[in-house]
């Protein structure tokens, strides 16, 4: 049906839905008149970025006006920010896998009840290249975690559930088909691997605590490069792991 996927079968019995987070709810909004036409969400890290990105499309779609008055949906809290650009919503997500969750649960969540069908999901962002040249926009065709394996795992009343992490291969190809149009910037298709700290996680020598050698370091970036990783980041397993579970068709 096209229709976005909530896994939560508690959500029935509820009087009402509020979205903390996003400053919306189900009886304070009506969601189906504000968000069911819907047909693309580009979600990044700052909201100053995303603004500039609503902005942008707001010009490309030829959308009256400058897009200087694009309004911030989440206005009412200072968590995330949200800016609508006809079919598109452009939405912050903060930095890191426990930022990107809140807000994919409440995303997913407005999307149900505003009924919207057929929606796309794009995660945008700066990354870390790993064997590429600088400026290079890299499609995620699959999120590894930081032992080069394709999943998600988060602990839930003790238990440890693991998620996939695959994304949509079709909308892969069709973006990197899109990028042909572009000589800005190569593209490519790789594996993004996803880690839950800037610093040591991701190798860094400049840290505040650094436990390993620069040739520590570098074998192990030689092994992830082996392994098809070729940018690395902080929430493209999440991302993933609640897309492909929620129907959406999710691209990072």
């Amino acid at each position: 049906s096209g229709l976005v996927h909530v896994k939560n079968p508690h959500l029935d019995t509820m009087d009402e839905d509020v979205l903390y987070h996003l400053d919306l709810g189900t009886k304070t909004h009506n969601l189906p008149a504000m968000f069911g036409d819907i047909k693309f969400v580009c979600v990044g890290g700052s909201p100053n970025r995303m603004r500039a990105f609503a902005q942008f499309m707001h010009q490309e779609l030829g959308l009256t006006g400058d897009g200087e008055e694009l309004a911030d949906i989440c206005a009412g809290t200072d968590r995330y920010a949200m800016y609508r650009a006809g079919p598109v919503l452009s939405i912050s997500h903060g930095m890191g896998i426990p930022s990107i969750s809140i807000m994919l649960h409440e995303l997913i969540k407005l999307l149900h009840h505003a009924k919207c069908r057929d929606v796309t999901i794009i995660r945008i962002g700066t990354s870390g290249g790993l064997g590429i040249k600088a400026g290079s926009v890299v499609v995620t065709d699959m999120a590894l975690d930081s032992s080069f394996r394709p999943r998600f795992e988060q602990v839930v009343l003790g238990d440890v559930v693991v998620r996939s992490t695959e994304l949509d291969q079709d909308l892969a190809e069709e973006l990197l088909t899109c990028s042909r149009e572009i000589s800005d910037f190569p593209t490519l298709i790789g594996h993004t691997m996803c880690t839950y700290d800037f610093y040591e996680g991701q190798g860094r020598l400049d840290g505040a605590l650094c436990s390993f050698s620069s040739e520590k370091k570098l074998e192990y970036l030689r092994r992830a490069y082996d392994a098809g990783v070729r940018n690395i980041e902080m929430e493209s397993t999440a991302f993933a792991a609640l897309c492909g579970l929620c129907g959406l068709r999710g691209e990072s």
